[in-house]
């Protein structure tokens, strides 16, 4: 989707939407190693960095976060560069602050705890549920990081089967060994 067609769609959809006037909510794409991935940043941070078609994410923020958004560069693309040094192997923190806004507050526990798990090194669903006092919610656990709005950045591909295997990701199972790749070779060298 071009910018023109992004500002057409929100013309249309967004009763609030200000042409020319930054958004409250910046909206975007970024095309890179596992696919394209689509950006909503806020005040608070970055709150989506999905796999999930364009249309389906601004609906969602849409509905909970707010409906002021389109397109703005400035504070899209410092989050563009971040992915771009991440998938080349020279970025291991992000600096893009997180905003969970889109995520409920038991998948904001996981997803928080998630943020923890080391570059380049992999946990499990039961290593979460005892981390956070929930051992038994291994589903719920595995629900919150399915849904998990801000892929890559929340590293929810660090999370494997306790086998050892890859197990479920949003973005599918080459995506989450290409990032995990990324890591062990950044790590390595």
């Amino acid at each position: 989707m071009s910018s023109s067609d992004l500002d057409a769609l929100l013309r249309v959809t967004s009763s609030t939407y200000r042409g020319g006037s930054p958004p409250a909510i910046a909206f975007g794409t970024y095309d890179g190693a596992v696919g394209r991935l689509v950006l909503a940043v806020t005040v608070k941070g970055i709150a989506a960095c999905s796999f999930e078609p364009e249309n389906d994410v601004f609906e969602l923020v849409t509905r909970h976060v707010g409906d002021y958004i389109g397109p703005d560069p400035r504070r899209l693309d410092p989050v563009r560069r971040e992915l771009d040094a991440y998938f080349s192997g020279r970025l291991r923190a992000f600096a893009t602050p997180v905003d969970l806004s889109l995520a409920t507050a038991f998948a904001r526990t996981v997803l928080q705890k998630t943020m923890g798990v080391p570059y380049g090194t992999t946990t499990s669903l039961e290593e979460i549920g005892d981390s956070i006092g929930r051992p038994r919610a291994l589903r719920a656990i595995g629900n919150a990081l399915a849904s998990n709005p801000v892929c890559v950045i929340v590293p929810c591909h660090r999370v494997v089967r306790a086998d050892g295997s890859l197990g479920d990701y949003a973005g599918g199972a080459a995506a989450k060994q290409h990032l995990l790749n990324v890591e062990r070779r950044a790590s390595a060298g």
